[in-house]
């Protein structure tokens, strides 16, 4: 028996063609899984998505595509710009990179349906310690692991049915792309945004390189090679970010409007610059009792709790300790061991024979308690990048402060100074702080009884005039440290001349460019000093002999202004050239709300300033500082894997150590004992790791997509699990099944299907049984279409709930299934509306039911438009009768089919038309038109759900 090489999937489909030799010679042939002409009456085909996927990849590449951004860009009001985060090239992608990749796909293609232009750039954030790390590993270049690397991700983000414009492709280590981010530099230079300063750095001594504030987790480590990081003195190159910090932070009510940014990460960057507003309050120090004319200042922005402070607590870098610290060994040895301390260390050095005096101990009417001198300590709780590294310790009045009080003063009294209001005692406060405003407590002096906000006002008014106060804004946020002593980056555009200092790399020099160095010998400090090929250099002013600057810049300035290059990746004089920056800022950008802080602040202050330059012209003077590089971010949520899980040990089980015979009960093999199963982010040491190119390879990249969103929300957690992908596959099936069918049926457009219900509407007044039958599948056809349309256009718009576009398009699916005997022109438009919705997300897929449904068209994304809801049937399909739960007094007392109201009826109106409609039907004439239940003696009745309820109220 010779095997079925045939493009048809419906089995009755399929029966036809075989019957009909033109028929089946006239529709072009599908990939399906081969079949046996035998099994043919007693099954239908399996459609291979793989082969679906290869077939249409093919032809996008052969014709450049399906999204088509122009080479010279339009007005902004015709394109959209979608971007994701681009990725670091490790290697290999992993099911987070196919989620935002997903997304970011299936919004460019829904924007290029709509009709606009749009830009889907793919590209590399190549540069970083990773790369470095490897080659010391590896004894391999850089530049060489990262390029492989970044072939390999091509080919996986290729097998992803992408639409990416490989046109615009950059990568930051490539010199076209960093010479101008040295550009970039010399530019912020100029400005004097760009300044070099001798500052205490956070030193990794794994990786031997500085940190950013940024860098350095709550423990005191770094957040790549996990090291405690330690205190060095260098000299360092710095962004001047804190000359943007009010339009950093003022932009962000703009950018929580229509919830353009999600709350979390606004809330993450308020917090990061850290604005505050308080007083810095001079506390007058006594040294082995005696006045030295020296004085404590503390920040703070409760004033209000001036009374209450029962010790003051220094950083260890704060100039008193570091000068009492060379002559006390205790002192130096106790500071030693602060790196070492855990974040929330209680644990304190009391400076012997130095005490502070509370300023308001020289106002006369002060209690006595406030006047006592107050013991300084050297605490590691206290920051000394913050304020003036000093704080007030207030233990009645804040929880980090009574903590250190207790545990140093376990027996001493806890003084309050406010509570909750003037009536209440403080005794019930004694165990927990009061932390919010309140009202003053006598141990307030004259202040009692004022509410906190307005003696904290008064407060500093009075010591004010003592100068021993002044109100002053602090801010959390500092300028930018961008130097890091490693090689695998942007080497900074800088040369040092013994006559002329700092002296900026000419453009015409540029680009730095990064030397070839011996990768078997391991560096410390910066790689690039160990070539003196690339440190000897002249002096572009003198032409004397000078050095190079041997510092390489951070990686996030790469990615902070990499956005912007896109728009002109192959401009060989500028970043981008004015006319392509108007294509700016990027519509929707997408990636993980990990990035919360750094990337996104750094990109914000880097666009702010690229708006003041003549390379973004649309903006001014007066707007540059409102500029954003993002009008939208959506940030996705993260993927969980399933780990298997020991139940007497709590290890997590390699695959191997685990019996899935059944899935939903899994056994441990060497005990036999059930497995706990939990879901946890990915990593090799929970062996939940998925690699997304076997996924694909295995279920095919358009099930893989709609898998990835179908399972939750885009802002939240997915736990991947492998096993629900066949609620996806099926579906697919059994809609390619209707396809297919609809396709061989005879059909001739003469007439839309809007024009045919029409028309038919109007000879339903003579319609038999039978023609009423298949009116109501016509309509329902419709409404569920437009219903869909409605649902799914503005879930593409939200992006969140992509979700919902699926399981909405499955429900449409089963509306065409559970309607059959509906007309070709109604199935067929419906179809292809289908279809055309779900492109976005299953393109290869919607391409290979497009080709059937219209074998002459081009491609779908070519020869149609994202569906628009038509309204001007919605009196016509309304439901001819639909269910009606008639309750009498509250209680449902039957159900009966009755048409719908018509909209305008209100009142008693819509009461008695609708005990006209119950009364006429059978059941309810027999159970509503007498008796205990007689609808005509009710006294009102209460329709709801457009008709599909009413409550009758009876006596």
């Amino acid at each position: 028996m010779p095997l079925l090489q045939s493009r048809l999937i419906g089995c009755a489909a399929a029966r036809r063609a075989l019957s009909n030799p033109s028929l089946h010679n006239s529709i072009r042939r599908p990939i399906i899984a081969q079949t046996t002409i035998a099994t043919l009456s007693r099954r239908c085909y399996a459609i291979d998505l793989i082969s679906i996927d290869d077939k249409w990849r093919t032809k996008w590449k052969e014709s450049n595509g399906t999204v088509k951004p122009s080479d010279k860009l339009a007005d902004k009001k015709d394109n959209h710009y979608v971007l994701p985060m681009f990725p670091y090239p490790s290697g290999t992608l992993h099911l987070g990179h196919l989620r935002v990749y997903s997304i970011a796909d299936v919004v460019a293609r829904y924007r290029s349906l709509k009709g606009d232009k749009v830009m889907l750039p793919m590209g590399w954030d190549a540069f970083g310690l990773p790369a470095e790390n490897a080659a010391i590993e590896r004894n391999v270049a850089p530049e060489k692991w990262t390029t492989s690397n970044m072939a390999k991700m091509k080919e996986q983000l290729e097998l992803m049915n992408g639409s990416w414009d490989w046109n615009r492709e950059l990568s930051t280590c490539d010199t076209s792309f960093y010479k101008h981010t040295q550009k970039l530099f010399l530019m912020l230079h100029e400005r004097g945004l760009a300044y070099q300063a001798e500052a205490e750095v956070n030193w990794d001594p794994v990786d031997k390189t500085v940190l950013a504030n940024e860098q350095v987790d709550s423990n005191g480590c770094s957040w790549r090679s996990g090291a405690k990081v330690e205190k060095r003195n260098l000299k360092q190159w710095f962004f001047r970010i804190s000359e943007f910090r009010e339009a950093l932070l003022e932009e962000l009510e703009a950018l929580a409007k229509e919830n353009a940014w999600p709350e979390r990460v606004l809330a993450q960057q308020k917090n990061w610059l850290g604005k505050s507003t308080g007083a810095s309050i001079k506390f007058p120090v006594l040294a082995m009792g005696h006045d030295i004319r020296a004085a404590i200042e503390v920040f703070t922005t409760r004033p209000d709790t001036l009374f209450g402070v029962q010790y003051v607590a220094l950083a260890a870098s704060h100039p008193t300790v570091v000068k009492l610290a060379d002559s006390d060994p205790e002192l130096q040895a106790f500071i030693d061991t602060i790196p070492g301390l855990p974040a929330d260390s209680k644990v304190g050095y009391l400076l012997p024979h130095l005490r502070a005096i509370n300023p308001l101990a020289y106002h006369e009417e002060t209690p006595d308690a406030t006047k006592v001198s107050l013991p300084v300590y050297v605490a590691p709780y206290v920051l000394g990048d913050y304020g003036e590294g000093a704080v007030m310790g207030v233990p009645g009045h804040d929880l980090r402060d009574n903590a250190f009080w207790k545990e140093h003063h376990y027996d001493a009294p806890v003084r309050q100074v406010l509570s909750a209001s003037e009536d209440e005692s403080t005794t019930a406060m004694e165990n927990e702080p009061f932390v919010e405003h309140g009202v003053m407590t006598e141990h307030s002096g004259s202040f009692k009884g004022k509410h906190s906000v307005a003696a904290g006002e008064e407060i500093v008014k009075l010591l004010e005039k003592a100068e021993l106060a002044e109100s002053v804004e602090k801010w959390r946020l500092r300028d930018w440290l961008i130097s890091r002593q490693r090689y695998w980056g942007t080497p900074i555009p800088i040369i040092h001349c013994g006559t002329c200092g700092p002296v900026p790399v000419p453009d015409e020099q540029l680009p730095v460019k990064l030397p070839d160095v011996d990768w078997a010998e391991t560096h410390s400090g910066s790689p690039l000093e160990s070539s003196p090929e690339f440190v000897n250099t002249t002096c572009p002013k003198c032409n004397s002999a000078a050095r190079r600057d041997t510092d390489t810049m951070d990686t996030f300035v790469d990615s902070s202004w990499y956005y912007a290059r896109f728009a002109d990746p192959h401009n060989q004089d500028q970043p981008f050239s004015p006319e392509a920056g108007k294509t700016l800022p990027v519509d929707t950008y997408i990636g993980g709300i990990e990035h919360a802080i750094l990337h996104l602040l750094y990109a914000r202050f880097i666009f702010k300033f690229l708006a003041s330059t003549e390379l973004l012209p649309q903006y001014t003077e007066e707007t540059y500082k409102s500029a954003e590089p993002f009008k939208r971010l959506i940030t996705q949520g993260m993927v969980h894997g399933k780990t298997y899980i020991d139940p007497d040990s709590g290890r997590f089980l390699k695959p191997d150590e685990v019996d899935l015979t059944d899935p939903n009960k899994p056994k441990v093999v060497a005990s036999r004992k059930s497995a706990n199963i939990a879901y946890e982010k990915m990593s090799k040491s929970k062996y939940n790791g998925v690699d997304p190119s076997e996924f694909i390879s295995k279920y095919g990249a358009d099930a893989t997509r709609a898998h990835i969103l179908f399972q939750a929300p885009v802002g939240d957690i997915l736990n991947w699990d492998e096993g629900k992908i066949t609620g996806v596959t099926r579906w697919l099936q059994r809609l390619y099944d209707q396809i297919t069918a609809i396709a061989a049926e005879p059909y001739t457009k003469k007439v839309s299907a809007r024009d045919y219900l029409a028309a038919k509407h109007e000879s339903l007044g003579s319609a038999s049984a039978k023609e009423l039958a298949q009116w109501d599948t016509e309509a329902a056809i419709w409404r569920d279409v437009q219903r869909t349309i409605a649902s799914v256009t503005a879930s593409y718009d939200e992006v969140y709930s992509l979700n919902t576009v699926v399981s909405d398009l499955m429900i449409l699916t089963n509306t065409l299934a559970d309607n059959i005997k509906a007309s070709p022109v109604v199935k067929r438009e419906a179809a292809q509306t289908l279809i055309s919705m779900m492109a976005p997300i299953t393109p290869a897929f919607a391409e290979e039911c497009w080709a059937l449904l219209r074998p002459s068209s081009p491609s779908i994304f070519e020869s149609t438009n994202f569906p628009k809801v038509d309204t001007s049937l919605t009196e016509l399909v309304r439901p001819r009768v639909q269910p009606c739960a008639v309750q009498i007094n509250g209680r449902v007392r039957g159900v009966v089919d009755i048409p719908p109201p018509p909209a305008e009826l209100a009142g008693d109106e819509l009461r008695d038309w609708m005990v006209k409609e119950i009364l006429q039907t059978e059941e309810g004439a027999a159970r509503f038109s007498g008796g205990q239940y007689d609808l005509r003696a009710a006294k009102r009745a209460i329709a709801v759900k457009g008709g599909k309820t009413i409550n009758f109220v009876l006596k």
